[in-house]
């Protein structure tokens, strides 16, 4: 077992397999060094989680919460693209979230630090990042957040 997945065991994280795509795309494609990881929502067994708008039916408690399960599943992802071997991360690049909210919404940093918290956790100094976190007037599904990374690896 590599450091990373010893780091997932100590957080309580189980990474689930990675989701197939639901429309034409590839989950992930590596050119070079790096991971490009396709936008992951609140997944969880395969069914859709925390669906709603940020400032309406969600909390910013469980936007967090969302944030982070698309974390996890960017991770899945990741770990699909390295072979499964975690260790081969250099460095999280970028993460770009996005938060189903309404007009008046204004906490989408807060929301997307549910991701960005995790890949610290996860990475150490390693998963520290550039980000974007913006908001969208829907999202598929009715999901609450959405995010892609971009990641470096060996």
């Amino acid at each position: 077992m590599g450091q990373i997945d010893k780091r997932l065991v100590e957080l309580g994280i189980t990474l689930p397999a990675a989701a197939k795509p639901v429309a034409t795309y590839v989950p992930w494609v590596r050119t070079g060094n790096l991971v490009f990881i396709s936008g992951q929502g609140p997944i969880v067994d395969g069914k859709i989680t925390l669906q709603g708008c940020l400032g309406d039916t969600v909390s910013l408690e469980n936007g967090i919460k969302s944030a982070r399960l698309c974390a996890i599943n960017v991770l899945a992802q990741l770990k699909d693209a390295c072979g499964g071997d975690l260790d081969r991360v250099t460095r999280v690049v970028k993460l770009l979230g996005f938060v189903n909210a309404t007009p008046s919404f204004a906490d989408h940093p807060k929301v997307i630090n549910g991701a960005s918290d995790l890949m610290v956790e996860v990475f150490g100094e390693k998963g520290k990042h550039a980000r974007s976190a913006v908001a969208s007037p829907s999202l598929p599904f009715g999901i609450s957040t959405e995010v892609e990374a971009i990641i470096e690896v060996e």
